[in-house]
Formats: structure tokens, sequence, C-alpha cells
């Protein structure tokens, strides 16, 4: 027999012998929404409502109260509470957002009033996501009542309001403590390096730097095939949870390919950042090998039977398969020489870099926004995208190099290779590479656990009372 008395507010702090079920019911469609709580990692409402069970972690405690308190209690004569996202729209009021979940405006003014202790309910932006929780009464008269809201304020934290039985809302503030450290992505190629790695808990912005540095060495449309391995060794800050919320620099990134290992450490020298190898020569090329992430090879440099002319001649250039909107990569630093409609080629662009060498690039979708004939490019910078424009069977990238205009075989012509290190440049180097072989050495060589969904949030102990009269 239950003995969860309906005059009493639910007190999240204390272990019912019985969930309600409308409170379970709340719980399941609200506590994971609230602030990326993940319901997989975490026992059923049932579970953890038994006394003093010993299957709990403390982790899991905490996201089970977070989630008891975001869902709060039904009263009775409402129906089942029914969840749903929304957002900000342009130019709306965070208000008119509440309303937009079918509360009156009194009730949504009441919500915003309780909000306002914790967050700035003023200067809202569009695209703020919140989740409510709302019932409407059995017998269809009357309005319909919040019964929960939730909204993430940051990185790590979120805030809740519940609705207890004397109609109060009740405001609490949740954060998730957050430390630095610096850790170990590794496993195998599966699609694209990009993919894999997004899969072992790196972030896109890292990736796309790994992706740069290893088009020097790597042809990724020939020479990555799916088992290949790989690793990468950066900066974070991690919730006490595993979950990364920012990552930092990127200090070590290693690739298996071609029957050999391709490695290069970061090396900050005075504040002038580079990649250098093992062995303390600068992995950069004077040109990208590749000029985009996961394209194949559909057609080399050399004489060929045109697929739309139906003749044979030269083909100056190598054409990538890739999907129409893949970024296209400067392959060296230069300036945009040409930006322009060129027949066959279709979307056609020119950079041209130092000592007489430039690259083209053809049946581009468009360009980079803001990119001008003048502007200087980095070796890397984003500067187009593929497409299918001009004499073009399907969407892929063609890209030459020229030296002095004459056009070269990207894949065999001989550019400048890059520096290497000497002296007290060489033996800070290997200083700081030595930092970085040391936490190799103690990940042994397995792959980490990718960074999860919060599974809890700390509590900073912050209630307030509002809806009718707000307090603390």
């Amino acid at each position: 027999m239950s003995n969860f008395d309906p005059r009493r507010s639910f007190d999240p702090r204390e272990t019912p012998s019985r969930a309600p079920p409308l409170v379970a019911g709340a719980v399941a469609v609200l506590g994971a929404a609230a602030a990326g709580v993940g319901l997989s990692l975490l026992l059923s409402p049932q579970e953890a409502a038994r006394p003093h069970s010993k299957l709990l972690t403390p982790l899991q405690a905490k996201a089970l109260e977070h989630q008891a308190f975001a869902s709060a209690e039904t009263r009775p004569g409402l129906a089942a509470p029914v969840s749903m996202p929304v957002k900000v729209q342009s130019g709306e009021t965070l208000q008119a957002a509440v309303e937009r979940t079918g509360v009156t405006a009194d009730e949504a003014k009441s919500v915003v009033q309780t909000l306002a202790s914790a967050i700035d309910t003023i200067h809202i932006k569009a695209g703020l996501a919140f989740q409510a929780v709302v019932a409407a009464p059995r017998d269809h008269r009357g309005p319909i009542r919040l019964i929960g809201l939730s909204m993430k304020t940051g990185p790590a934290s979120a805030v809740t309001l519940s609705r207890t039985f004397d109609g109060a809302l009740k405001l609490r503030e949740l954060e998730e403590k957050v430390r630095d450290e610096t850790t170990v992505a590794a496993g195998h190629m599966s699609g694209s390096l990009y993919e894999s790695a997004l899969k072992a808990g790196a972030d896109s912005r890292m990736v796309a730097e790994a992706v740069k540095l290893f088009s020097h060495k790597i042809d990724f449309a020939r020479d990555i095939h799916p088992s290949d391995e790989f690793k990468l060794v950066f900066d974070r800050k991690v919730t006490e949870s595993g979950r990364t919320v920012e990552t930092g620099d990127l200090l070590y990134a290693e690739l298996g390919a071609k029957g050999q290992t391709t490695r290069f450490y970061r090396f900050d020298n005075d504040g002038h950042v580079d990649y250098f190898d093992e062995l303390g020569k600068n992995i950069k090329g004077f040109l990208l090998r590749t000029p985009l992430d996961g394209a194949r090879v559909t057609s080399s440099f050399g004489m060929r039977l045109h697929p739309l002319l139906g003749y044979t001649r030269m083909h100056a250039g190598i054409d990538f398969g890739a999907p129409t909107g893949t970024p296209v990569f400067a392959a060296g630093a230069g300036v945009v020489k040409e930006e322009r409609w060129a027949g066959g080629y279709g979307h056609w662009l020119k950079i041209e870099h130092q000592g007489g060498w430039a690259t083209g690039y053809g049946h581009l979708s468009r360009y980079a926004s803001g990119l001008r004939v003048g502007e200087h490019v980095a070796q890397g910078q984003v500067v187009a995208f593929v497409g299918s424009t001009g004499m073009s069977t399907g969407p892929h990238l063609h890209y030459e190099v020229m030296k002095g205009g004459e056009k070269l075989n990207p894949t065999s012509a001989k550019v400048p290779q890059g520096v290497i290190l000497g002296g007290r440049e060489l033996l800070a180097f290997r200083s700081q590479k030595a930092r970085v072989d040391s936490l190799l050495n103690k990940a042994g060589g397995e792959r980490p656990p990718a960074p999860t969904d919060l599974a809890a949030l700390s509590l900073r102990g912050r209630e307030s009372l509002g809806g009718g009269s707000k307090g603390r």
C-alpha cells in the first residue's frame, strides 16, 4: 500500500516507496530532455523508487533526483502530462514562447518571473530552447497547466521549474563540475577520418585541422582504408560524467595508412605554433596532396577518353568524386587570381602561390562566402564547395597544379618541403613531445570511451518559490 500523501509537496530529496504513476510518466518524458540526461544510462523510475537501492551509483542518484524534480507531480483532475520542445522565435519574447505551450498569459508571466531569478529573461536570443511539460484538465474545463520546464543555461548547467501541489512554481539551478584534462581519442577508420574521429570524441573543428595536416602526407582518396588506425591527443574541458563541453588544442595526431604510420606533434615556439614529425621536420608541405576530405579519385592525370566529348584528349588534372557541397581547401597559402565561369570547367577558382606555383579548382557549386579576387588565403582554408557545373557527368572536383604556367601531375609534382628544427628550438620541441609521448604510453593504445551524454548534475543548492508570490 502506498504511503504517498497528495496533501504535501513532493520532496525530490526523499526516496518514496512507490512512485505515483503520473510522476513516473512525467519523469520519462521530461527528465532526459531537461539537460541532456541519458535515460539509457540510468535505472527506470520503478527501480529507482525502491528504498535504499544498492544498484544506484552517486551519479545515477543525482540524475534521478534531477529527473524527479523536473517532472514534478500532476495534481488530481489533470490528464497525463505531455512533453514538448520549444524554441524562441525571432522577435519573440520568452513569455510569448511559453504561451505557445498552451498555457494562459498569466501562467506564462509567472513562469518567466520565476525564471528571472536565475537567468536574464529580457535579452533573449532567437533559438533559445527549453522543454516544457503541460497537462490539460480531465474534464476539459479550465486552462492547460504547466507541470514542468527545463532549460540548458550553459554547456554543463541547467534550470528546472516544477509545480508543487499548492500551485507554486519551484525553481532549481543545477550545474555539473567541469575539469581540464588532456585526453587520447583513438579508433579505426569507418568512413572518412572526419566521421571516425567524431565518433571517438573529437569535435569538428579539431578533426578539420587534423585532416588538413594529414593532407600534406596522405592521399585521402587512395591511401585510406577501413580498419586503418588513428589517434588524436587534445586538451578538453570535461564534465564529471565524461561529457566534453569544450575542446582546446590538438597536441598530436597519428594515422596508420599505406603500411606506415604518420605522426605529428604540436610545437608552440614562443607563440608561433606549427606541427612537426617525431624528428622535428615540419609536416606541412608546400601544397596539400588532397584538397578535400573523404574523396575518391575518379579520373587521373594524363590522356583519357572524355566521358562527354567521346574522343581522347589530355586530362591536365585529377578528378575527385565527392558529394555536392563538400568543402574544398586551398592547397597552399596564396592569392586568389581567378574566380569566374570557365566554360567546361564551370565555376572555376585559381590561386597563385610563391615561386611561380598555382592551383586550379573546377566544377564548383559555389565559392566560400566573401572570397574575392586579390584576397590572401591560408593553406587549408575553405575556399569553395564541390559541384557539377560546366561539362560534368556528376559532382566532383577537378584539381590542377601549375608551375610557371605548365600543368603538372598533382601526385608526382616535386613541390618544396617543410623546414627542420635545430638547436634550442629542437630541444624545446623534444620537451613538449615527451609530455605527449608519456600520455600515449599511459593510454596503452587502447581506445578510450567516447564522451557520453550528460548523466548527472551536481546541485548548487539554490531554490526559489514562485507562481503568485516569489521568494527564496
